[in-house]
């Protein structure tokens, strides 16, 4: 659903990174694609875009299933090659962020990032991009036990802010990470990025907007801009 009003004021936004900040899940499974073939795997599109928004131990066993264990292991050791060095070029932003972050620090509103990637990729993506100092925390499926769509990683993000998870906003790309944060008793708006919401996503019963841009604007009507503070 759209939402012509956002129904609280936030103590904190939290943030998805692939898909929903950077531009990275085509750029994943771009390389995953590549190295495939180099390797003789001529594997579908569907097979990548369901491992969108999912932990890396269930990509592994996307692929198990796919070609089996060893092949897994030659394609995933190619395509960490081949995707390192697209992070260290900095993976591009998605359109809006910037905006969108600024306008969240100008209102003194806590930000974190809650990602199902591991801390030191994370770390370097969130580095490389210059988005890093956006965020008063970063956490990752490194830091808890169970990845999206457990809400976990959710949980613990809130924690370290020092906010109530009922007063948090998060924004996601993916419906995994939609379900870990409708979990963890958060209000989720989903942009979507490469996977169109289908109807069981969209009975989930969140917001749902089309860009970054209509989500800050949604924050203004709720909060006011920055310069009527």
């Amino acid at each position: 659903m759209t939402a012509r009003a956002l129904p609280f004021t936030p103590s904190a936004v939290i943030f998805d990174m692939d898909g929903l900040m950077l531009d990275s899940e085509r750029a994943i499974i771009g390389c995953l694609a590549e190295a495939s073939r180099e390797l003789g795997h001529e594997l579908p599109e569907v097979l990548w875009l369901s491992m969108v928004g999912h932990s890396e131990a269930v990509c592994r066993h996307l692929l198990d299933e796919a070609i089996g264990e060893v092949e897994r292991d030659r394609v995933l050791q190619r395509s960490h090659v081949l995707y390192e060095a697209v992070v260290a070029a900095g993976v591009p932003h998605r359109p809006g962020i910037i905006a969108m972050l600024d306008f969240l620090q100008a209102r003194g509103i806590p930000r974190a990032v809650a990602t199902s990637t591991r801390r030191p990729l994370a770390l370097k993506k969130l580095k490389a991009s210059g988005l890093l100092p956006h965020f008063d925390v970063v956490c990752t499926s490194s830091d808890v036990e169970h990845p999206k769509p457990a809400p976990d990683v959710y949980l613990l993000a809130a924690h370290m802010l020092g906010v109530d998870p009922a007063q948090c906003l998060v924004l996601e790309d993916s419906p995994t990470g939609v379900r870990a944060a409708l979990a963890a008793g958060m209000y989720p708006i989903q942009i979507p990025d490469l996977l169109v919401p289908d109807d069981a996503v969209r009975a989930l019963g969140h917001t749902i907007l089309p860009s970054l841009d209509e989500v800050r604007l949604l924050l203004e009507r709720r909060l006011g801009s920055p310069l009527d503070i």
